[in-house]
């Protein structure tokens, strides 16, 4: 396996992983904004405000997307063992 190789992978893999996680954590980014900009305003200060929305938006995110993130990583995975003879040797 060669250097180009082996960082052909890593690059395919982080960008997986970030095509993957990006949707959750961004949803979770502004819906825990819109949150605080809402606790600011009525200046509520309750701990709990933030976490149920912050964990209804995730469980919706993967609910719609979730189908899209297993198949784009049952891509990868078929990528990589299809590629596994070239990565052994």
């Amino acid at each position: 396996m060669s250097l180009s190789f082996a960082l052909a992978i890593g690059k395919q893999a982080m960008t997986v992983a970030l095509m993957i996680a990006a949707p959750v954590l961004i949803a979770s980014m502004v819906v825990g904004l819109l949150v605080s900009i809402f606790q600011a305003a009525t200046q509520i200060q309750e701990q709990t405000l933030t976490f149920v929305p912050k964990v209804i938006t995730v469980i919706v995110v993967f609910l719609v997307l979730g189908s899209w993130m297993i198949k784009t990583l049952i891509q990868f995975i078929q990528t990589m063992l299809n590629n596994i003879t070239l990565i052994v040797k």
